[in-house]
């Protein structure tokens, strides 16, 4: 990874790239809810155990989801408090309904030097050698909670 970023701004299109898979935003989403939860029941009823284990609920099912489904090392290893932030930014807009706009988004514009296979590879004089890319995710579709069974 070893990224530099001097803003937050500058950031979070990295952030969003290493989440474009939906099983592992939901992950996510699942994590960071069980944290707020268990942090929220925690400072209300006292109970320090709910407390320290926010973080264990919040980033085991989010690494589970970089290691097993993405492939890609957390962010959180390098920028603990803007991955912070920008998980909570994410289960805020995963709510709204707006995360898939926001990867979709992020991810449109492709520069070929970056780990496109040679299928998408096209050398394109008038932009530089990139290549515009639009991406989009089949499992990235609105989970219906009846086939769950």
């Amino acid at each position: 990874m070893s990224e530099r970023f001097d803003s937050f701004e500058e950031f979070w299109p990295f952030y969003v790239s290493e989440h474009s898979d939906a099983t592992n935003r939901l992950l996510h989403f699942v994590g960071t809810g069980a944290a707020l939860t268990a942090l929220g029941v925690g400072l209300l009823t006292r109970r320090k155990w709910l407390i320290a284990l926010a973080p264990v609920l919040g980033y085991g099912p989010a690494w589970l989801g970089h290691f097993l489904v993405e492939r890609n090392v957390p962010a959180t290893f390098e920028h603990p408090l803007w991955s912070l932030r920008a998980d909570i930014l994410m289960f805020k807009k995963m709510l709204d309904g707006t995360m898939r706009a926001e990867v979709e988004r992020v991810t449109a514009v492709s520069n070929t030097d970056g780990d496109l296979d040679d299928s998408a590879h096209r050398d394109d004089e008038s932009n530089g050698g990139s290549t515009k890319v639009r991406v989009t995710f089949e499992a990235d579709k609105p989970i219906d909670p009846s086939t769950l069974n």
